[in-house]
């Protein structure tokens, strides 16, 4: 996830970033910023009551072009694309031939030849070379390098998109179009990563700088870093590749089988046909063949616990890991991510996770730990 300093890439941002005084750390090849002045709880409040603007232009954006990109990007994903209305977006993911996930999405449908894809910045690279090699032949895997993204997230995101491109608080989520943004074309979706209402906003990276500057300049908006996008998407449950899911994880073990429709899976119209299809429908068919499962963890004491605490039972035997844990700034108790032993995932499971060498009762729980706010109309 990270470089050495004098290879990190910047954003289009960047300058930006630094005039705002950000502290910049290196993420996924990226010079990013962690944390503004204000500090990491400050940006969290303010994106939980207000607007928070986010810099995620390290993310990958490409488009799948051609009468056959939608079957052909289902050969690569479990996820029904063929089906997907224009003008409506899916989570989906990208499947090894293991059924490991080699990367968690988002797609759009432009039209019925055109897909618009994002996918996480550290995969980017690997991503578009998979996905071309895979189905290269049958579309055109078109890369966005010219192009950033902003996000901004939060109750008062839809009042602040109103008045610099009226007409868009119309959409709802997972919906999405072309809009002008303060007179800068773009492409926005109704959607975003921290449980909140929000919009994702890709525009070409020669204009993101003034676009970023026109959204700043509303008074309901802040800047905000990694630190409290971090915070923000455990709060709302939602899984970060390369801590949560990685190439030894399937979509049941992940809790992600909400993301695969009737249609991809057995007894379906179009059932399987994707990477590791017939371990993936095996275990959603029969939920005992998974050993392990991701759960949602709240500790019953004020210890932060950090991944990748191991995880105990009452007898002290080791039954799984911490992968995501902070201190919630919203609840203000200690919330982890963590795969258990099947045996231990039931709600309201009491196990212990250790930090340094001590053991901190921790609970299973329901997730999202924050209730979700997405606008649905």
């Amino acid at each position: 996830m990270t470089a050495p300093a004098t290879d990190l890439k910047t954003t289009p941002l960047n300058a930006l970033h630094l005039e705002l005084g950000a502290r910049m750390v290196p993420f996924a090849g990226y010079s990013m910023p962690v944390q503004y002045p204000a500090g990491l709880m400050a940006e969290h409040r303010h994106t939980r009551t207000a607007a928070g603007l986010f810099d995620v232009s390290h993310m990958g954006q490409l488009r799948l072009t051609g009468t056959d990109a939608a079957a052909a990007f289902e050969t690569l994903i479990p996820v029904d694309v063929i089906g997907l209305a224009v003008g409506k977006q899916r989570y989906g993911l990208l499947l090894n031939d293991e059924g490991g996930i080699l990367d968690d999405l988002m797609f759009f449908k432009e039209s019925a030849d055109s897909l618009f894809v994002i996918v996480n910045g550290a995969c980017k690279v690997a991503d578009i070379a998979h996905i071309t090699a895979r189905i290269g032949q049958r579309c055109t895997v078109q890369p966005l390098p010219d192009h950033a993204l902003l996000a901004l997230q939060g109750p008062q995101a839809a009042t602040v998109m109103a008045r610099l491109a009226p007409g868009i608080d119309q959409l709802v989520f997972m919906t999405g179009g072309n809009f002008a943004v303060a007179g800068t074309d773009c492409f926005v979706t109704r959607s975003g990563y921290t449980g909140e209402d929000g919009f994702e906003i890709s525009v070409p990276a020669n204009e993101a700088e003034a676009l970023a500057r026109a959204l700043l300049a509303q008074p309901e908006v802040a800047p905000i870093g990694l630190g409290a996008r971090n915070s923000l998407r455990l709060e709302a449950g939602l899984c970060l590749y390369g801590n949560d899911l990685d190439t030894s994880t399937t979509p049941s073990e992940a809790g992600l089988n909400w993301a695969i429709q009737k249609v991809r899976r057995t007894g379906g119209a179009r059932a399987g046909g994707f990477p590791g299809a017939e371990k993936v429908l095996a275990q959603i068919d029969d939920p005992t063949l998974l050993i392990r499962k991701r759960v949602g963890l709240i500790a019953t004491e004020r210890v932060p616990v950090r991944e990748p605490a191991v995880l105990e039972n009452m007898d002290g035997q080791q039954v799984g890991q911490v992968t995501s844990g902070l201190l919630s700034p919203t609840l203000n108790q200690p919330i982890a991510m963590a795969y258990v032993s099947s045996d231990y995932a039931a709600p309201g499971t009491q196990l212990f996770a250790m930090v340094r060498g001590k053991p901190v009762p921790m609970q299973v729980g329901a997730m999202p730990f924050v209730p979700a706010r997405y606008f649905r109309g």
